[in-house]
């Protein structure tokens, strides 16, 4: 199994964690959206502590080098890309859970974040990167797959909470290109820890100047700030941090988008939910158009010739 498949499946189960935690973060829109965000993005905290230890002790039993930064040179860097990464991810995630506070409809929330799926490749031409012809239409058919998947009656009128929710797109898109840019020059577990402790202290003081966070809230809403904190936040961002190591970030973006694809079968599945024609083409499209931009078409074409 070559580095790129372990990747991918990586961010496929990074994308199935999303998929199911949109119906925490809806459950969870009770309470201030920032209140939420620092008890969910502290769990994380708390999680990734051991685990960072936990991985130090994996490889020192390997008889390989831990992850830990050697020189001053490397926590300076580590420092900064965690402090790059993290508050993208905060302004990405407080942008979301405002947007879903004001409209709780996951079905919306799901299509407009994920449209961070085109948003990455197009960002990304200004950074020179030219996505292939193969690419860009699998980028196309995931939009319509989402849309068919998503929106059952269309967009409606265009409500305040969409501009949040698209602005979150626009967020995520550049943390996942931040995320590109580090993860490869250092430790992905250290970088998620320190990503999180970023979230955690710019959502804890957002909280406390515009909310009123009180105990009683993270009791009542424990649920889902347990959930969202240790699967969503810990796990699944670490996930993607290692996944996106030595893959494309529009091909990242584009399996990552899955989630909407996961949390409507998690809804048929667990909750029986029905999952109309029109939900289960668009379904069919997203994984269509994840497996199009993985197929090696310029190779055989190449062999072909």
């Amino acid at each position: 199994m070559t580095n790129q498949t372990k990747n991918s499946m990586l961010l496929m189960l990074c994308a199935l964690i999303w998929g199911t935690a949109f119906v925490a973060q809806s459950a969870g829109s009770g309470m201030g959206a920032f209140s939420f965000l620092a008890g969910r993005s502290w769990m994380a905290v708390l999680v990734l502590i051991p685990t960072v230890k936990a991985f130090d002790a994996l490889h020192h039993r390997q008889g390989r080098p831990d992850g830990r930064p050697k020189n001053s040179a490397e926590r300076k860097q580590l420092l900064k890309a965690g402090l790059v990464c993290g508050t993208l991810l905060f302004l990405a995630s407080a942008a979301q859970q405002l947007g879903i506070t004001l409209d709780p409809s996951t079905a919306k929330a799901g299509f407009l974040t994920a449209m961070y799926v085109v948003l990455v490749p197009v960002f990304g031409l200004f950074l020179g990167r030219k996505g292939s012809a193969q690419l860009w239409v699998s980028m196309a058919i995931a939009v319509v797959g989402l849309y068919l998947l998503c929106m059952k009656d269309g967009f409606g009128s265009i409500q305040s909470s969409d501009w949040l929710l698209l602005l979150c797109a626009v967020l995520f898109s550049f943390q996942i290109m931040a995320v590109d840019h580090f993860s490869p020059q250092m430790d992905g577990v250290r970088l998620s820890l320190v990503e999180f402790f970023v979230v955690s202290v710019e959502s804890t003081v957002a909280a406390l100047l515009f909310e009123q966070p009180a105990m009683a809230e993270f009791v009542t809403f424990a649920g889902p700030i347990l959930y969202c904190g240790i699967m969503s936040s810990g796990v699944a961002y670490t996930l993607q941090i290692l996944g996106q190591r030595d893959l494309n970030p529009a091909v990242a973006s584009l399996i990552m988008c899955l989630e909407s694809v996961f949390s409507a079968l998690g809804g048929w599945l667990l909750l029986h939910q029905n999952l109309s024609i029109r939900e289960s083409s668009g379904c069919v499209l997203l994984f269509a158009a994840v497996v199009l931009a993985q197929l090696p078409l310029g190779r055989l074409m190449r062999s072909k010739a």
